[in-house]
Formats: C-alpha cells, sequence, structure tokens
C-alpha cells in the first residue's frame, strides 16, 4: 500500500505572528495556496508571510505572494523569500511591492 502524496504546498504557523509557506508556488497550486494563504490570514493574526521553505516557485508564485501582500485591511511584510522568486519579483519589477 502506497502513502498519499505530501501535497505540494502548506500553510503553518511558524511562530506568534508568522505564517509560513513550504512547499511548491507555481502555475499547478497558485491558486489552491492564495486560497489557504487568505483563510489562514482570516483566522489569526499574522503580520510576517514566512516563504522561507518553499522549494519551488515561478511567475504564478510571485504573483500569490503579491496578491496576499495586497489584501485590504493587511500588512503584511513577506520575509525569507528564496533567492529565485527574488530575482523574479526583480525583473518584473515588483519587489518593491513586496520588500
Amino acid at each position: 500500500m502506497t502513502e498519499p502524496a505530501a501535497p505540494a504546498f502548506q500553510v503553518a504557523t511558524t511562530e506568534p505572528g508568522t505564517l509560513g509557506v513550504s512547499g511548491v508556488l507555481s502555475f499547478s497550486t497558485a491558486a489552491a495556496a492564495m486560497q489557504a494563504i487568505k483563510a489562514a490570514l482570516a483566522a489569526g493574526s499574522f503580520d510576517r508571510l514566512d516563504l522561507g521553505e518553499v522549494q519551488h516557485s515561478d511567475s504564478a508564485g510571485l504573483a500569490c505572494v503579491l496578491a496576499v501582500a495586497a489584501l485590504p485591511g493587511k500588512t503584511l511584510r513577506v520575509v525569507r523569500m528564496p533567492p529565485g522568486m527574488q530575482a523574479l519579483a526583480t525583473v518584473c519589477e515588483v519587489d518593491q511591492l513586496i520588500a
């Protein structure tokens, strides 16, 4: 019998005030990840989004992060952004939106 596959991404409270995202933020996971992040933000008091455990991301993952960082009524600081995502944000000239 095989074990079910682990989710492509996970959202968890890593420390007080910090919502951590791990796994993959890509075209195939971004919509579900955004919904999970929004639900977690609505259910708790977070001021940081920790991306340090994101193993892979693409432009859809970056768009997901941009969308949740710009939610009305929330001030969310993005921390430990993976180098690849940071490079993509710089190339797209959106890095200041999530700094």
